[in-house]
């Protein structure tokens, strides 16, 4: 019993050491959903393991939900779940340099209207770097994505 005592201590401790304005139990579904009042140290411990052990910490931190909103991890913003569920049709609207889907991510971005028609010109001109190739995925569309803006004089600075 001391054994699970200490290591609970530990595990409190060292999770403490990472999170941010969390509270010790870090940020995610444990802290966000599951465990939201948590005010006695077991439901800390509690709420950690559920951060930790499902994966959704990581998650969190990577797409900027779950309380994980001060991370700035690549796909945060909601960039994330418009990537994964409008990856096709992105790529479809960029290789046209216009489109519903190619107009809703520079809307997300905070393109403004002025902007727009560079933003499509620039995405329709570097579609290779953003779908380098048919495994593209999510975070390599948003790499290229960045890449293209960061290279763009206009676009730069919507990037932060």
């Amino acid at each position: 019993m001391k054994k699970l005592i200490l290591s609970a201590v530990i595990a409190t401790a060292s999770v403490s050491s990472f999170a941010a304005s969390h509270g010790p139990a870090g940020c995610g579904l444990g802290t966000a959903v599951v465990f939201q009042d948590a005010n006695e140290w077991y439901e800390h411990v509690m709420a950690a393991t559920t951060n930790a052990t499902s994966g959704n910490q990581t998650f969190g931190m990577t797409s900027g939900t779950l309380g994980c909103e001060d991370a700035n991890g690549p796909l945060a913003d909601g960039i994330a779940m418009f990537l994964n569920e409008n990856l096709e049709p992105l790529a479809t609207d960029m290789a046209k340099g216009d489109g519903e889907t190619l107009n809703a991510l520079a809307d997300l971005m905070g393109v403004e209207g002025a902007d727009k028609a560079i933003f499509n010109e620039q995405m329709q001109s570097h579609f290779d770097t953003v779908f380098a190739d048919a495994q593209a995925t999510p975070t390599t569309a948003y790499d290229g994505i960045m890449s293209v803006m960061s290279d763009s004089k206009e676009l730069s600075k919507y990037l932060g």
